[in-house]
């Protein structure tokens, strides 16, 4: 095995021998050029000092994996799966599996970012598979730690204000926990969206792939508060810029109750229209009037955005669309 000047992205043909099957991305080698006489016995010269140079780095590399030792290693580059490593001049290779907060992600875009930020990171690993005559050299970062230390490293990482990838473990009727790659955070009904939502599951499910924002770390309690709404602006903070008394806006029902029905005019802003503005005369239930999922035409009646709130009416609208 050749040892290679350090860059980001490596060959793909090169590590092959250091993938599993289904990571390999076969490659056709490289064809040998003739070379004169003198250039053959200097490079023969050569290989036969960086073959003795190889065979000690690959004695060395059994001593560590018979003691196993943990090693200090340098990520060099990457592959689509995992990190190449540098181990005192012998290249090796570490699944992302066996890498410390590597998020599950399926976006190879989001995969490739995440290897990216890894690339001249040093290391503690262990080896996990040796093998001279096929070139293997293998390593865990994850084997390197016990799962007391290893844990407390993670939450050592893990920040106020960070914009993590995770996936969502369980939804239950307070939030969704997510699994941050060997940490879960919770993020709470209420910092699942702007909008008003029934149940978490009407936004997350369990396998999802999501962005969070990562708003408190209780490192002794080994707890992790999350946000997913706090990604996007908050609607409400411009409210008054786009409406305006007397306005007249689309909407559409999303729950009828006995004081009213909500409308939501745009994702994470809702108004009420009170009963009293649902229509003209008298009538049983608000529900005689609007069901959840009409769509309706409203009358911006008064706007606090500074306690989320927005009075609308129907019965004003059709007022004046009945003259």
């Amino acid at each position: 095995m050749e040892t290679l000047a350090p860059t980001p992205m490596i060959e793909e043909g090169y590590w092959q021998s250091l993938l599993t099957d289904e990571e390999a991305v076969q490659a056709e080698p490289a064809m040998a050029r003739p070379a004169s006489p003198e250039a053959a016995a200097s490079s023969e010269q050569h290989s036969a000092t960086g073959s003795r140079s190889l065979e000690l780095l690959w004695a060395s590399a059994q001593c560590a994996c018979q003691s196993d030792k943990v090693l200090e290693i340098d990520v060099i580059g990457y592959n689509r799966g995992g990190v190449l490593i540098d181990w005192q001049g012998l290249h090796g290779f570490v699944p992302a599996s066996h890498l410390i907060g590597m998020p599950a992600i399926a976006d190879d875009s989001q995969r490739t970012a995440e290897f990216t930020r890894r690339v001249g990171q040093r290391l503690h690993a262990k080896i996990i598979e040796l093998d001279r005559g096929r070139g293997r050299f293998v390593l865990s970062e994850r084997q390197a730690y016990n799962d007391r230390s290893r844990l407390e490293m993670l939450m050592a990482e893990m920040q106020p204000g960070q914009t993590r990838c995770g996936i969502v473990t369980t939804v239950c009727d307070f939030g969704a926990f997510v699994d941050l790659g060997g940490i879960e955070g919770l993020a709470h009904i209420s910092e699942i969206s702007w909008g008003r939502i029934n149940h978490p599951a009407d936004v997350l499910c369990s396998g999802q792939a999501v962005d969070v924002y990562v708003m408190h770390v209780d490192c002794a309690q080994k707890r992790v508060a999350l946000s997913v709404k706090r990604l996007k602006p908050d609607p409400w903070l411009a409210v008054s810029e786009r409406y305006q008394i007397d306005q007249i806006v689309d909407g559409v029902v999303t729950t009828v109750v006995d004081f009213g029905a909500f409308v939501r005019l745009e994702e994470g802003v809702e108004g009420l229209i009170h009963v009293s503005e649902l229509a003209e005369g008298n009538f049983l239930h608000p529900r005689n009037v609007v069901q959840e999922g009409d769509a309706v035409k409203v009358k911006v009646l008064n706007i606090e955005a500074a306690h989320r709130r927005l009075g609308l009416s129907l019965r004003q609208v059709n007022v004046v669309q009945e003259m």
